[in-house]
């Protein structure tokens, strides 16, 4: 007997499950297009290079954006994924009273050693079709930094592959240069 219609979850029911205890903070889980999809642990290497992002970012924008780390970001009410690092507009609330929500939302990192596929397939169309204007993959068993920028349906019209060498800086903050190579651990 094949499944026909799979039941769906909202990102209220999610947030619901939360909150009764069915879902703990330590579960490695988010909400992708309705789905409860679990999440690979996070290494060494992983954790170190979110680390160095969340630490450079900070220092340089200061009060010009707000770092988020691995929270949660409500794309739609069947998306609530918690990418790796998110630039945010400021807000008053420093985002207390919700989630942020694509119009909040400037750059998202999403930091890859086993998740790569998953990332690619599935994230980068979600972030696109919901108009994230930049998107970055890092890539860390490619050596690879991965920038989406200009989202078009499913997909991104700029794309670009850097490596260690290089230097990049978000789209919203093209003063803010970053060395690729200090990113993937080169």
């Amino acid at each position: 007997m094949a499944i026909r219609n799979p039941y769906r979850f909202t990102a209220d029911h999610y947030e619901r499950m939360g909150r009764a205890g069915i879902l703990g903070e330590d579960d490695r889980v988010e909400l992708i297009e309705g789905q409860i999809v679990e999440m690979p642990p996070i290494g060494s290497r992983h954790a170190g290079t979110v680390n160095y992002l969340i630490a450079v970012l900070v220092r340089g924008l200061g009060d010009r954006a707000v770092i988020s780390p691995q929270h949660p970001v409500r794309l739609s009410d069947l998306s609530e994924p918690q990418p790796d690092v998110a630039i945010l507009r400021p807000r008053p609330d420093s985002y207390r009273d919700s989630h942020p929500r694509p119009e909040d939302i400037l750059l998202l990192v999403e930091v890859a050693e086993t998740s790569v596929a998953f990332d690619r397939s599935v994230k980068l169309p979600l972030y696109a079709r919901v108009g994230i204007p930049e998107y970055w993959l890092v890539d860390l068993k490619g050596g690879v930094l991965e920038v989406h920028r200009s989202p078009q349906q499913d997909r991104y019209a700029e794309v670009k592959e850097l490596r260690a060498g290089t230097v990049i800086a978000p789209a919203a903050f093209s003063d803010l240069e970053l060395d690729v190579g200090k990113i993937l651990g080169s």
